[in-house]
């Protein structure tokens, strides 16, 4: 098991976007086993490749915890909204501890992407899949969920960030 460190908010490699993966080699499968045991580590559902300093379009998730959740990973991950119908709800990220927020994101998407071998995959997401499809493209693209918050709750979000005791360390 290797857990990697999770890359917080202020570094630079969270907001670079992430290069499309070429090789599928013993290297991806590596950094994808990495990264299931980090976030599995730090009890989140999902997490993208720079969010433990590497620069390669690829996330792994979890959600099987809710009914018609999925454990998984993609690389090169696409997505489009299914329809207009979006969903608000309370979404957090390991790169920024302690801050959540109200957060919209389309209710339903297909996605599509490779496994770690190269194959094609690709579903229909809705709920918390969807939600952790969209976040985690974003870190691909360099976009914290910050990004996506009202002007207020930004606001708020960034006091958290600057009275919290890990980005003052």
């Amino acid at each position: 098991m290797t857990v990697r460190d999770v890359r917080l908010f202020g570094d630079p490699v969270l907001v670079s976007r992430a290069d499309e993966v070429v090789d599928f080699d013993e290297s991806l499968a590596t950094l994808i086993a990495d990264m299931f045991d980090t976030m599995e580590d730090a009890g989140g559902v999902g997490l993208a490749a720079n969010q433990v300093g590497v620069l390669r379009r690829v996330f792994v998730f979890d959600t099987s915890h809710q009914p018609g959740g999925m454990r998984g990973h993609v690389v090169n991950p696409v997505w489009e909204p299914v329809n207009e119908e979006t969903q608000t709800g309370n979404e957090g990220c390991l790169s920024i501890p302690e801050v959540s927020a109200e957060t919209t994101r389309y209710e339903t998407v297909r996605l599509s992407g490779r496994d770690k071998d190269g194959n094609p995959i690709g579903f229909v997401a809705n709920g918390l899949l969807a939600r952790c499809i969209q976040h985690e493209t974003d870190h691909l693209d360099g976009v914290l969920f910050l990004k996506r918050l009202e002007p207020a709750e930004r606001k708020a979000a960034m006091g958290v960030i600057r009275a919290s005791t890990w980005f003052n360390s």
